[in-house]
């Protein structure tokens, strides 16, 4: 069941590589059916000690919100399939996200769901429908019906406030295969970015972004000036005095002497000394300075080998998504970029400050609203998903983008580099959404905010509290079964 449910959802793994691919695959589906085996083992204990069915429902809710959160959490991250995602299409009826996150999701389908089971698994006897019972479908309804109606209240009443920053967003559509890390050299992709941005950017643009490793220079960050690319668009921005540039790039740190390198550095095969790879947000504008952002939550078997020790002999099955493979480096904090143009005396928040978040970083509610902490009034996606192909992988990235936006009512300006790109309101609206596969620009403006949704300050309590309960629950089991084998 699992496995049909992983492979019909996100086959489109496979298109970048069909052995990582289906690895991932069957994991995400032994990982599942593990959650409902050990449920299966501690329901039988629990129910030897007269405990009610009801309560092993209960049971069942809290270990599957668990597994949730261990998949956002452990070097093994895969929350594509988190239940609360399915929603990502309808904003209107999830606004109460902005409390709970996609883990309330999670909760409101388990409900739902084992209701209705409970429902229809005895409802014939003798006297035909009479465990039917219609204070049960009163229960199910209003479980269904009232979390939608709090939710259209929500959104039908919330008004942005006005201020508005404007925006260019650029799709230069480069083939990740054909093109991007081959045939194009850095230059000729540099220059078809900037084309197409120039026929959008005026002196009212504010920002003007670029997707995921849009630049491909051989870029070391200890000398990020001397790099044509980063000569080439400073030579672009320079008659734009507000305008800022946030593009994706395939940077490297060298390691000086006597700085320590990190768990990640590799090791020069010739020389002494050690250098680590990022796949990284730059903000170049006007200033002296580079403002860098090291992607963080890392796809594993991509940008990360899990667990090295376990899963080493694993890596010729990287999945090869973003021009280089293996194990990239982090950082611990979330950067935010800010305007240089901004009094200094501006408070967190109070405008001009933008979250870089990378690709693979959207889905991970809890994860983004540290940008949010840290200060951001507005949101940018720079992702490259070409990698999937036209299959419905790109599509529900996009979608979960909307998610991003009602958990922390922050809009958000997306670049794809072959698509979807668009805006997204602080309700979960989309607007001028491209087309897939098609070079495109966009120029529009999207409001600030400086204020904290009830999810940005407490995060994901749901997937915690139904961790730690679980741990209780398996403690207990084990109990049980320890105290059963001594009166045996």
């Amino acid at each position: 069941t699992f496995f049909i449910w992983n492979i019909t959802t996100t086959f489109w793994v496979c298109n970048a590589s069909m052995g990582g691919g289906a690895a991932a695959i069957l994991c995400n589906s032994f990982l599942m059916s593990a959650t409902f085996w050990i449920f299966h083992i501690v329901k039988k204990r629990l129910l030897t000690s007269n405990f009610k069915l009801q309560t092993s429902n209960v049971v069942f809710v809290v270990f599957w919100l668990s597994f949730e959160f261990i998949h956002h959490s452990w070097e093994l991250t895969w929350p594509w399939l988190g239940l609360g995602n399915a929603f990502a299409s309808l904003p209107s009826c999830i606004q109460w996200y902005e409390y709970t996150g996609t883990c309330g999701g999670s909760l409101w389908v388990l409900a739902v769901n084992l209701m209705i089971f409970d429902l229809i698994k005895f409802p014939i006897n003798k006297a035909g429908l009479r465990g039917l019972s219609f204070s049960k479908l009163i229960q199910i309804t209003s479980v269904i019906v009232l979390p939608i109606l709090i939710s259209l209240l929500i959104y039908y009443s919330y008004n942005e406030k006005t201020d508005p920053v404007n925006m260019v967003v650029v799709q230069p559509n480069i083939d990740p295969y054909s093109e991007k890390f081959n045939s194009m050299n850095s230059q000729e992709q540099l220059e078809k970015m900037l084309a197409l941005a120039q026929q959008k950017v005026d002196s009212t643009t504010d920002y003007l972004v670029c997707p995921e490793t849009a630049l491909t220079e051989d870029m070391w960050e200890n000398e990020l000036m001397q790099t044509s690319s980063i000569r080439r668009i400073k030579e672009f921005i320079k008659p734009f005095p507000k305008l800022k540039m946030i593009v994706g790039a395939s940077t490297k740190h060298l390691y000086q002497k006597g700085e320590q390198p990190s768990a990640t550095a590799h090791k020069f095969t010739q020389e002494d000394g050690y250098y680590d790879f990022y796949n990284t947000a730059l903000q170049i504008d006007n200033s002296e300075n580079i403002q860098i952002y090291h992607k963080s939550k890392l796809v594993p078997g991509v940008e990360r080998m899990p667990y090295p020790a376990v899963f080493g002999i694993l890596g010729k099955l990287a999945i090869d998504l973003g021009g280089m493979s293996g194990s990239l480096g982090t950082q611990e904090e979330r950067t935010v970029f800010t305007s240089p143009l901004a009094p200094l005396s501006r408070g967190r928040g109070d405008g001009g400050e933008v979250a870089p978040v990378v690709c693979y970083e959207s889905i991970f509610g809890e994860y983004v609203t540290g940008y949010i902490k840290n200060g951001a009034s507005l949101i940018f996606i720079i992702t490259n998903d070409g990698w999937w192909g036209d299959t419905p992988g790109y599509s529900q990235h996009l979608m979960y983008g909307r998610l991003r936006t009602i958990e922390t009512r922050r809009s958000i300006a997306r670049s794809g580099n072959t698509g979807i790109s668009c805006f997204i309101n602080q309700r979960g609206e989309i607007s001028q959404d491209t087309e897939w596969w098609q070079p495109a620009v966009i120029k529009g403006s999207i409001n600030q905010n400086s204020g904290e949704t009830f999810y940005v300050r407490f995060g994901d309590i749901i997937w915690r509290a139904s961790f730690y309960l679980s741990i209780l629950i398996l403690l207990y089991s084990a109990a049980l079964s320890i105290l059963k084998r001594k009166a045996e």
